[in-house]
């Protein structure tokens, strides 16, 4: 019976690494480098959990066999959000048109015109000054309640101003 952690390593690897190995070719779809790098990864994290390695023979293979398909799970998870498509030209920039910018601030502007006066405060002081609710309500002389509500409904006839001008890209 191995008694240090490096005889328990050693004796987990001989007697699960070649299984563990075709499992990991089976998982990876026939990828024998990519199996052999989940199967050193596996190793590695029974190394850092040394309370698998005094486990019995079958559950050491189970816990081994469950790390080992959670390994590729997550690779195959990671490598599908960062899937790259090859072209043979690059695709064509944006150029942004200065007059875009303008069309939208007079549209943005038309959108606020429809607004009413107390709406209209409460938008250009809390949105385009910054303003907390409670500084808006001090420098508009009422209460911070009012400002919230206020805001609240500025902000659903802004959008529906903006919806009936055709919007801001």
């Amino acid at each position: 019976m191995p008694t240090s952690d490096a005889e328990l390593m050693r004796a987990l690897h001989d007697q699960h690494a070649r299984a563990l190995w075709s499992y990991a070719v089976h998982l990876t779809g026939g990828d024998r480098a990519r199996a052999e790098d989940v199967v050193q990864e596996t190793m590695l994290r029974a190394w850092k959990h040394p309370q698998v390695l005094d486990q019995s023979e079958g559950s050491a293979r189970a816990w081994l066999f469950t790390v080992a398909r959670r390994i590729v799970i997550d690779d195959w998870r990671t490598s599908r959000s960062r899937h790259e498509v090859v072209t043979a030209e690059p695709p064509e920039l944006h150029v942004a048109d200065p007059t875009e910018g303008a069309a939208d601030a007079a549209v943005v502007t038309a959108a606020l015109r429809q607004l009413s006066v107390e709406h209209r405060q409460v938008v250009l002081e809390c949105y385009y000054r910054g303003s907390s609710m409670a500084e808006a309500a001090r420098r508009l002389g009422v209460p911070e309640g009012t400002v919230k509500s206020r805001a609240h409904y500025a902000l659903r006839a802004l959008r529906l101003a903006l919806d009936e001008l055709g919007g801001v890209r």
